[in-house]
């Protein structure tokens, strides 16, 4: 099938308020302050709100989760699910992106009266079982997952008249291609599919060739677009010096996420961290979901001033105000460099991806910045450096040890003496 669609799609529209929505839902945005759509939700929400398929689109932070989640929505109102029997469903890669859909449309899913189950690995099966048979309209999950209480008969899927495929591209790159396809066989052949993507690699143009009828497709913004929206910084660094260049970076006045490729040296530069008097906190696929989400509640909040995380943030991590992204480790495909990079400079708003290469990183790095088709600041830097302030807001860390709670209060650890050492002097954020 040609992804072109043989039907005009209709026009994009300037206001909410132009939509045909129910009145609860345009009452919930407008009391949210939220009136004016971003461009993939003006270009999209009307010919899905129609019934038809969709292929968008748009880098990441671009206002995909309403431009589907106001549509499947609004398309189910007023409908009521029988037991185990869902209407909807939205996969998502990640726990992470779950959790940040689910809260992105539970205010506007009560406003309608709908009612949303989440279901990810890490959590209890039996208690995502339990909820399914109390009945949900629309279910929020991880395509393992889902596939898993499918299985079971805790969830059956024929009566799923929309299904959305966020993320598209990340679920196809983590091996999700099987447990797509076999949800997708069991959702109603004749129901309406969402599929939005960053990039249409193989996979995902296969997935929309056997799943989608006649689609919009909405190409907001090309798949490096997040390069106009962003700085981007190469720093050479000495292997001598790269530990205390980091430490300088997370000492910054505001948060950073900090990306590594493993678990162990992700907990390891956590430890050195807190050590040093930086308040930061680890976040990897070795967490248990409770971790991982107190984790993020901490960064959200302020509590915790670095997020030292593996690819597992890459996506569905939204934070507010977040101004640079470093990569400790350079990822090792250029699409994981967009997809790190995507946690700042969100919604049109600005900010800055770091890269720290040492000397036998140097082809590699430049080989993976062409290939995003990025033109990044190069320089040499070393810890204590004018010049590295500069770009990073480094500075010198307080030296005092600090402890994160389970509350997220961090406090100093005690001396010998038994006394408290003095707390350092901790930025606002």
């Amino acid at each position: 099938m040609n992804r072109t669609a043989r039907t005009p799609p209709l026009p994009a529209v300037t206001d909410f308020a132009e939509l045909d929505m129910p009145r609860p839902l345009l009452a919930a945005l407008g009391a949210d302050g939220v009136t004016v759509p971003f461009p993939i939700q003006a270009a999209t929400l009307p010919n899905s709100l129609s019934g038809r398929d969709v292929l968008g689109r748009g880098r990441t932070g671009s206002g995909k989760t309403l431009a589907f989640g106001l549509a499947l929505l609004a398309r189910t109102a007023g409908l009521r699910a029988r037991p185990r029997e869902p209407l909807a469903v939205v996969l998502v890669p990640t726990r992470e992106l779950a959790q940040q859909v689910t809260d992105a449309l539970a205010p506007y899913a009560r406003a309608l009266e709908l009612r949303l189950v989440t279901v990810v690995g890490g959590v209890s099966l039996a208690r995502q079982a339990l909820a399914l048979r109390g009945g949900a309209e629309v279910v929020i999950a991880t395509p393992g997952r889902l596939r898993d209480l499918a299985d079971r008969g805790d969830c059956r899927l024929d009566r799923v008249g929309i299904t959305v495929l966020d993320e598209a591209d990340r679920m196809t790159d983590m091996g999700f291609t099987p447990q797509i396809t076999a949800l997708l066989d069991r959702v109603r052949p004749d129901g309406q599919r969402l599929l939005f993507s960053a990039t249409l690699d193989r996979d995902v143009d296969a997935l929309v060739r056997r799943y989608l009828h006649d689609p919009v497709v909405h190409s907001v913004d090309p798949p490096a677009a997040s390069v106009t929206t962003m700085e981007h910084h190469v720093l050479h660094v000495r292997d001598a010096d790269k530990n205390a260049t980091t430490t300088e970076i997370a000492a910054r006045e505001g948060r950073v996420i900090m990306f590594l490729d493993t678990r162990h040296a992700v907990d390891r530069l956590t430890r050195h961290l807190l050590r040093s008097g930086v308040r930061a906190s680890a976040l990897h696929g070795g967490k248990t979901q409770p971790q991982r989400t107190r984790t993020l509640a901490q960064f959200r909040e302020g509590h915790v001033t670095v997020l030292v995380a593996t690819d597992v943030a890459a996506r569905g991590i939204h934070v507010d105000d977040l101004d640079l992204v470093v990569n400790v480790d350079p990822p090792d495909d250029h699409k994981d460099y967009l997809h790190r990079g995507g946690r700042t400079a969100r919604a049109g708003g600005s900010g800055s991806v770091v890269t720290l290469v040492l000397p036998h990183q140097r082809h590699a790095v430049n080989s993976l910045m062409a290939h995003a088709g990025i033109t990044p600041h190069a320089t040499e830097v070393r810890s204590g450096e004018a010049e590295l302030s500069r770009i990073t807001g480094a500075r010198a860390p307080s030296g005092v040890p600090v402890t994160i709670s389970a509350g997220g209060n961090p406090a100093g650890r005690r001396s010998p003496s038994g006394r408290k050492k003095r707390r350092p002097s901790l930025p606002s954020c």
